[in-house]
């Protein structure tokens, strides 16, 4: 629990209803469970293969099939591998490639341009390297096109442009010992041999579908969120989707896309119809323009001492923290509830638990303050712990209810039965849609291979997918690197840390990837890896929170953060670091100032 957290009296509602708030908890899980788990969502192929194609960019690349040499090969041109382009060139790193199956750069905010969208976490954190590019973001929660015009400017600023493959799937990329090089191809033609990969392809990387019988039977249109179709829509991501007029509209899902996704459909459907499994938690979001005199008052440092600000506030280590800098949805339910369970009395972890009804408690009376129906209102209230799944904040969602062209269609947690050409059917209802919005989120759970769409293949001619298969899980150090895959480095992987602000994470797993390769080269080595002792030391720290995570898993309603419900005590190693994240960065700190590489592998360079 994070320091300083608020008590809950007693005589708060939470307490006195705690009991009965906790077996409603319970039964709103139960019913919710699913035999499959994870893989009651299906992938996108066959059939619905059709739903990847990229909307952007229908051309196929002109340009002639790239071999070369390079220094570093980076796979994925979102924010993790721009920041690692651009720490590379701050370390003296000339020769880089950066490889990408979309056409841009812009990660999930190049597939991401659903009307609506924009970051969760303040851009003034989000966005990285703002005074590097010496850009400042329009609003607190900055919209999608700007975003992607942010990762453009890296590029430029950071002379990665002219680095980049673009619509250039990686096929495979394979270690040859003799050369001590990563041998790439990619579906373009191109051949890279590479002394360095870097993979980061991040975790929203591949649609996932919702596993109901009959979606390939539907005569209308489908398309999934992360391939927003405006051909049909009309309009933009700021709005305009005049090609909704009079149809009946569906979305799947009620995660963190749809929340945005619902107001701005809403304006322009004749009829919208949201299919609820699980409510979200919705909080106020709160967005503004940027303050010009906040502006001028910015020091050099600023956004680094910001994103501190906001990690050790939101990872448990408030103590450290003066004055909460975001101030914002996040960090006002850490504040208020906490983070931690670890080094807690029982009566440490009660009064946290109370915290939490009292939080989900006022979440719950936001939606009957703002949603006149009182049947749709009682169906919008999430019955779950906070952090069980991601919470949602946002201005307009809950006031979409109101209007007489949206209908809220609550499952009771079963979810859509089944599809037929007309549309969808739940119970014994069938609902006629003319257009089918998947907000279904992305594949998290699949093997590596499946969800990339290639594999890596190491010394012993194991790739790394076999490699954990083998071993029962993930096998990594710091979720950075693996024995037996030289020159490797991991971004946006398990056993490293996460956060609400994924690129604080990337930025400093970035910055280490450079210090390592910097150290690489300067001391004339052909390649290294972590040994054996220290790979199984860090699984084996891996493994100490599993009996704590084990437990608040179990008790959670079926997400993606606990397996959709399938709870096993060894998956932990298959996860983020449940850790401290602000211990973590301080780790890798301390090894970049002390210039240590305790750990790894040294391998001298091949004279061949």
């Amino acid at each position: 629990m994070a320091d300083g957290s608020n008590r809950v009296g007693e005589d708060s509602g939470a307490a006195t209803n705690a009991s009965a708030l906790l077996e409603r908890y319970r039964l709103e899980r139960e019913k919710r469970l699913h035999s499959e788990g994870a893989a009651q969502f299906r992938a996108a192929d066959g059939e619905l293969a059709y739903i990847l194609d990229d909307p952007h960019a229908p051309e196929p690349p002109s340009r002639a099939p790239v071999r070369e040499a390079c220094d570093v090969a980076i796979i994925g041109a979102g924010f993790g591998g721009l920041l690692a382009g651009a720490r590379l060139r701050q370390a003296g790193v000339e020769k880089i490639r950066i490889i990408d199956r979309a056409a841009g750069f812009g990660g999930a905010w190049y597939w991401n341009r659903y009307p609506g969208a924009s970051c969760d976490t303040e851009a003034y954190i989000y966005m990285p390297l703002l005074e590097e590019t010496g850009y400042l973001p329009s609003m607190k929660y900055a919209p999608g096109p700007e975003i992607r015009a942010h990762a453009k400017r890296i590029a430029e600023v950071f002379d990665l442009e002219r680095d980049a493959l673009f619509q250039a799937g990686v096929e495979r990329a394979e270690w040859v010992e003799t050369t001590q090089r990563w041998h790439i191809t990619t579906s373009h033609g191109d051949e890279l041999m590479a002394q360095f990969l870097c993979v980061s392809t991040g975790p929203l990387t591949r649609p996932q579908l919702p596993g109901v019988s009959g979606l390939e039977t539907f005569k209308g249109r489908v398309f999934h969120t992360s391939r927003w179709d405006y051909a049909y829509t009309g309009g933009d991501e700021n709005g305009g989707q005049t090609g909704l007029a009079g149809k009946r509209v569906g979305i799947v899902g009620t995660g963190a896309t749809a929340i945005q996704v619902v107001p701005s459909v809403a304006d322009y459907a004749g009829d919208l119809f949201v299919f609820q499994r699980t409510p979200p938690s919705v909080g106020v979001r709160g967005n503004q323009s940027t303050d010009p005199d906040w502006a001028a008052t910015l020091k050099p440092g600023w956004q680094q001492e910001r994103m501190d600000n906001f990690n050790n506030i939101v990872c448990g280590a408030a103590s450290r923290v003066e004055l909460d800098l975001v101030n914002d949805g996040w960090t006002v339910l850490f504040a208020d509830v906490g983070a931690e369970l670890a080094n807690m009395t029982d009566e440490e972890k009660r009064q946290r638990q109370l915290a939490d009804l009292q939080k989900m408690e006022e979440l719950r009376a936001r939606i009957d303050a703002t949603v006149k129906d009182p049947q749709t209102a009682g169906a919008l209230k999430p019955y779950y712990n906070v952090w069980c799944k991601r919470p949602t904040f946002h201005d307009a969602y809950l006031d979409a209810y109101n209007r007489s062209n949206v209908h809220l269609v609550d499952t009771d947690g079963r979810g859509v039965a089944e599809f037929v050409e007309e549309g969808a059917i739940v119970g014994d209802t069938l609902y006629p849609l003319d257009c089918l919005i998947l907000a279904t989120g992305f594949e998290v759970r699949t093997s590596f291979e499946q969800r990339f769409g290639f594999s890596i293949t190491g010394r012993s001619g194991e790739t790394l997918s076999q490699k954990w298969q083998r071993e029962r899980g993930v096998s990594t150090l710091h979720g950075l690197m693996s024995h037996d895959f030289p020159n490797l480095f991991l971004m946006g992987m398990p056993q490293a840390p996460n956060t609400p602000n994924f690129t604080h994470m990337s930025n400093e797993a970035a910055k280490h990837i450079a210090f390592l390769v910097s150290a690489c080269r300067a001391r004339g080595l052909g390649a290294l890896e972590p040994s054996k002792d220290a790979e199984d030391a860090w699984v084996h720290h891996m493994l100490s929170f599993a009996g704590l995570k084990t437990k608040f898993d179990q008790e959670c309603t079926p997400s993606y953060y606990n397996a959709e419900g399938q709870v096993d005590p060894s998956s932990v190693r298959n996860e983020y670091y449940p850790g401290r994240s602000a211990d973590f960065i301080a780790m890798l700190h301390e090894l970049q100032e002390s210039g240590s590489l305790d750990g790894l592998i040294l391998h001298a360079a091949s004279v061949s």
